[in-house]
């Protein structure tokens, strides 16, 4: 399959996320001031009936937070921050918001903005790049809601390399997940990019 990444290129990819992993959890663990522990990434293709697939396993989220990154040589594609209802009631705590200072769904889309842009920040500086974002938008807690608004995002969505981080914050026992959907057009650039690392080793 054409969007297929080989051994050395899936291993590249995994090393890179890793390594952009570990100086995001160091850059928000400083900013938060508490640990931040990342699970391990998933990676995969997946095609459309797939990311209906992905999609649907999250209809118990309480919020879904998304937000489009777009990066030099075609690289881009959509983040979602998925979270529970027991989680997004300790946001407040986490980002030290007084009571009432700001809503449940401006916290949301504060913290969502911080962990998407930390770890994107750190994955594009490793691959010499330099990422732009469009402004988060909460989508409605279903999954009909998420999947219509992924369809209207103007990526071909047959095939779409998916990444999925796990966010945990240990003082306040706080977890969320984030979905890095990147479609078929860009999952050829990112291989350009890849092998292009490959080649300087």
């Amino acid at each position: 399959m054409a969007y297929e990444l080989n051994e050395d290129q899936q291993d590249c990819l995994q090393e890179l996320i890793n390594v952009a992993m570990g100086q995001a959890s160091d850059q928000l663990a400083r900013y938060l001031d508490t640990f931040v522990f990342l699970t391990v990434p998933n990676i995969e293709l997946v095609n459309g009936h797939g990311l209906s697939s992905t999609l649907e396993s999250n209809t118990d989220s309480t919020a879904v937070v998304s937000q489009g990154f777009f990066g030099y040589e075609g690289i881009r594609g959509e983040a979602l921050l998925v979270y529970q209802h027991k989680d997004s009631d300790r946001i407040a705590d986490l980002l030290g918001y007084e009571p009432g200072e700001l809503s449940v769904e401006e916290q949301l889309i504060d913290i969502s903005s911080i962990l998407t842009t930390t770890f994107l920040n750190v994955f594009a500086s490793q691959i010499e790049n330099q990422m732009s974002y469009s402004a988060p938008k909460l989508l409605a807690h279903t999954q009909d809601t998420v999947s219509d608004y992924i369809k209207q995002v103007s990526f071909d969505w047959e095939m779409a390399l998916k990444v999925n981080i796990n966010y945990q914050v240990t003082d306040y026992s706080f977890n969320c997940e984030m979905i890095l959907l990147i479609p078929a057009a860009a999952i050829e650039n990112i291989k350009m990019v890849i092998d292009r690392i490959l080649e300087d080793y």
